[in-house]
């Protein structure tokens, strides 16, 4: 898409943004809900399909102009983008970057245009962040493969048509890690959604567990129709999207910053606003300075993606640091609002507890550190 393109649909993402969905963020956290309207509205604008290619029906943005839309949706309740988040990120990037050309024809379009919403089925009891640590089983079974596991925290899986779902085909040896990514349609005999998960914030965004019994998909449902694309999918898509993590980060933390900024320019103690306090001012400036770096820190990760120059280092940086980053800033902005920061109603207290999350899911800070760490030694160790 031509930057002129993307100027304009940036232009009406951020008002839908501010005239349409801020003002409904109270609304969104007492209900557990994104409501229909905004759904369909979102659906109107192509954000289903924002990152998906355009002969898919998409938008087709590249992760450059997909950061920069990232900021305008961490602007406002995180649920919005969650809603539409795993279609174009963590599971349809995994079609885009890995399907064959029948399953691209299958499901991109679908996903594109909303009909279809797909969850990334991954994470389990026993593997978080790593991948290798996967137990959900998929055996050869004639033409067909039979799964049988359990997924925990999966994003849209009570609202999800389709799981893509990673299994274990074999322990993992020289030929490769042994993990296959599945497309399982949610109707399939033998999934079974759970109840939605009761979580600190991020209200409307809802997870659930996911089991697999038995379930029987036929061997034209295997990403790429290689068993041995499961891994290299997940970790290529994971680390796209921490990218988008980041920029998601930055868009909370500048909602928090400008929240903080009018609330201490108008709240006043003993008659002298607050911001005129110089403590005051530096909280301020810490804030504004992590905002403006973490900013930097995405686009740079995201340009780097796209030339192809770090697709692994870069992406695991700008996520740690803008994660942690939004974390700081949160804390300081409930801290300027005092005792008001701490009620529900008020958008700093929301931010706080929604943004813990962005330092756990699509690999923890943790994670990050060893990928940043260790890939910094193997390419010392390898003459780079």
């Amino acid at each position: 898409m031509s930057d002129d393109d993307f100027t304009v649909i940036r232009s009406q993402v951020k008002d839908f943004v501010r005239k349409q969905v801020v003002p409904r963020e109270l609304e969104i956290m007492d209900t557990d809900a994104i409501p229909e309207d905004l759904r369909a509205k979102v659906r109107d604008m192509g954000l289903f399909g924002y990152a998906i290619p355009q002969e898919f029906g998409g938008l087709g943005l590249n992760l450059v102009q997909d950061v920069e839309l990232a900021m305008e949706l961490g602007y406002t309740s995180l649920a919005l983008r969650s809603m539409f988040g795993t279609n174009n990120g963590i599971a349809g990037q995994v079609l885009v970057g890995f399907g064959t050309d029948e399953q691209k024809q299958q499901w991109l379009g679908r996903l594109a245009s909303g009909e279809v919403v797909a969850s990334f089925a991954l994470t389990e009891p026993g593997a978080g962040s790593n991948p290798a640590g996967l137990r959900t089983k998929a055996v050869r079974d004639g033409e067909d493969w039979v799964l049988n596991g359990d997924k925990r925290w999966i994003t849209n899986a009570p609202l999800a048509d389709l799981f893509v779902t990673f299994a274990r085909t074999r322990p993992a040896d020289g030929s490769g890690a042994g993990i296959a990514v599945f497309l399982v349609p949610a109707d399939t005999p033998g999934v079974s959604v759970g109840v939605k998960d009761r979580k600190m914030g991020q209200e409307g965004a809802w997870t659930s567990d996911v089991t697999f019994t038995d379930v029987r998909v036929p061997a034209s449902a295997i990403i790429g129709g290689s068993e041995d694309v499961g891994y290299r999918a997940a970790l290529t898509s994971l680390a796209r999207g921490r990218v988008h993590i980041a920029a998601l980060s930055v868009g909370a933390a500048q909602r928090a910053l400008d929240e903080s900024v009018a609330f201490a320019a108008a709240s006043t103690q003993g008659g002298t606003p607050i911001g005129s306090f110089q403590l005051v001012q530096a909280m301020l400036a810490d804030m504004q300075a992590g905002v403006m770096a973490g900013r930097a820190l995405a686009r740079d990760a995201a340009a780097m993606w796209v030339s192809g120059e770090d697709r692994r280092i870069a992406p695991s940086v700008a996520k740690l640091f803008c994660t942690e980053m939004v974390g700081k800033v949160a804390d300081l902005a409930v801290q300027i609002h005092g005792g008001t920061g701490y009620m529900r109603e008020v958008p700093v207290e929301r931010i706080y507890r929604e943004v813990r999350l962005l330092r756990l899911y699509e690999g923890t800070s943790e994670i990050q550190r060893l990928i940043i760490g260790g890939g910094l030694v193997k390419a010392a160790q390898q003459g780079r």
